[in-house]
């Protein structure tokens, strides 16, 4: 694909995304399942929900834009989830593993934000505004969910992962 345009841009953009997405879904449940904290898990098995949404969305808009969503595998998020996969198959304290796999989602919460802000305002710059909505609900959870990430962190996770450490 070559990119002349914003429009090329924002088509690449878009695949990339799908990809990654399709990609989560299958790899969201083994993280649920690697994980020891039943609040982890839940929220986990939420995003899996979200994420199949985001995918419906981005069908949505490549139906919008009369093209398939079909591209190159995205290779960031391949990397992102083979590092969590490597964390989920390491020995170690429950509450510590717990740990790494926010550490892991969150790598990945901010990979899709920067994807989906970016596709956003090329979407906007082309006067794509029902494309840019969709994009920015899609956003607004992946910012939800890092920022409810962070909040089970701090509040427990985390805390949990450094008592561990003492004993």
């Amino acid at each position: 694909m070559k990119l002349q345009t914003l429009h090329d841009l924002l088509v690449h953009e878009l695949k990339d995304l799908h990809s990654a997405e399709v990609q989560l879904v299958k790899a969201l449940p083994k993280m649920a399942k690697g994980a020891s904290s039943e609040k982890l898990r839940e929220g986990i098995e939420k995003h899996l929900e979200e994420t199949r949404t985001h995918v419906e969305r981005l069908d949505k808009i490549f139906e919008q834009l009369e093209m398939s969503s079909r591209g190159k595998k995205c290779k960031a998020m391949e990397g992102l989830i083979e590092e969590g996969k490597e964390m989920l198959e390491e020995e170690g304290e429950p509450a510590v593993k717990d740990a790494a796999i926010i550490g892991a989602a969150q790598k990945v919460e901010h990979y899709e934000m920067a994807g989906y802000g970016t596709a956003r305002t090329y979407a906007r710059l082309l006067d794509l505004e029902e494309i840019a909505v969709l994009l920015e609900q899609t956003l607004s959870e992946e910012k939800a969910t890092d920022a409810k990430l962070t909040e089970l962190a701090e509040s427990e996770i985390n805390v949990a992962a450094t008592s561990s450490a003492d004993q």
